[in-house]
């Protein structure tokens, strides 16, 4: 019979052919050739650098917007006119703000953040905005790099199981518990956690004990609460953007076609329901690791966590303009690299994508 296949066999003429990807990415014909990859790749990572110039510029103007004189700010109240006029001349405050961002760019391009204006006026060893950073930056992508490892895998079979039992008690379940926890500040899901299991059951630590130097996961009991606050509150936006693709999917002509030819079920997900839903499924994973930067400074001020998210909260505090600079641009960077390699995954993993720009 003609519009008949046997179960677990290849889809027959008649199933309509996969709809073409959207072009999200400005991938097209035209960079077809075996340098097409390359040149995308290029082209990207152009486009990311000229953001993270425009955004430097942004980022230096906002901060020295700030009300304030930095300088007397570290040194106080007290500070002698020729002390506050040496500490100026010794930071480069004494220049026109055209020459001072200059300054900045060029040295932040041979790896020189600048100094920290506090460091330098309490007469530090060593003042550099390097030195006060790397320790808390490094504490900051572990607690980082934990909840991505647990991040991805867990969004993907969530938003995936909901859209295949669409409609019923596990997807219900799992659609309003993502947005229950989707709309709460990590602050008031952390705060709620720490009552629960900490006052109440007395199972984690409130606050990580562990100093700047140690490495955090010797701490683990220090991690937990933090990971499961921003877990729970970044995963839940994932996990709803993977359900909409994937049942999106389920919904579309071509799925529907191949269940007419008889494939069975896991195949169709696997197969075509999937493939469909890869490309969105990366980039709303890739949207809800950026939102762990913001809501990593909110989640290590409330659970103490040594991490960059304090250093930066003190920083602006004390108007240490070098500091705030450096770390905002770094997680500027951040958020762009982790654009690029989505937009790049996303080309690899989708057949019709990769072959445009092979």
């Amino acid at each position: 019979m003609d519009g008949c296949v046997m179960a677990g066999s290849p889809p027959t003429e008649s199933v309509r052919p996969e709809p073409e990807p959207a072009d999200a990415l400005g991938v097209h014909a035209r960079h077809g050739g075996p340098w097409g990859l390359a040149t995308f790749v290029v082209r990207r990572v152009a486009q990311g650098l000229l953001t993270l110039a425009l955004l430097s510029v942004l980022i230096f103007l906002a901060t020295n917007a700030l009300p304030g004189d930095a300088a007397q700010t570290a040194l106080g109240k007290d500070a002698t006119p020729a002390r506050l006029a040496e500490l100026r001349s010794e930071l480069g405050l004494d220049h026109n703000i055209a020459v001072r961002y200059g300054h900045w760019v060029g040295d932040a391009l041979h790896g020189d953040l600048g100094k920290s204006t506090h460091a330098v006026a309490q007469g530090a060893k060593d003042p550099s905005v390097r030195h006060l950073v790397t320790a808390p930056f490094r504490n900051t992508m572990i607690l980082w790099f934990v909840i991505a490892v647990l991040l991805v895998p867990l969004t993907i079979f969530l938003g995936t199981f909901a859209a295949m039992y669409e409609g019923r008690a596990v997807d219900n379940a799992i659609s309003y518990g993502t947005l229950f926890l989707g709309s709460l500040p990590e602050f008031v899901l952390g705060t709620v956690l720490v009552f629960v299991f900490f006052t109440t059951l007395g199972w984690f630590e409130p606050v990580a004990l562990f100093d700047v130097d140690s490495n955090p996961l010797r701490h683990l009991g220090g991690l937990v609460l933090p990971v499961v606050t921003l877990l729970a509150v970044s995963g839940a936006f994932a996990t709803r953007q993977i359900r909409a693709g994937v049942r999106e999917a389920l919904h579309s002509e071509h799925v529907t076609s191949a269940r007419l030819n008889g494939l069975p079920e896991g195949r169709v997900l696997r197969r075509y329901a999937l493939r469909t839903a890869v490309a969105p499924g990366i980039q709303s994973t890739a949207q809800s690791l950026q939102l762990l930067f913001s809501g990593l400074i909110v989640v290590e001020a409330l659970f103490a966590y040594p991490g960059i998210g304090q250093v930066l909260v003190t920083s602006v505090q004390s108007q240490d303009t070098s500091v705030v600079q450096s770390i905002v641009l770094v997680l500027a960077a951040l958020f762009l690299i982790i654009n690029i390699v989505a937009d790049l995954l996303v080309v690899l993993v989708v057949p019709k994508l990769r072959t445009a720009v092979a």
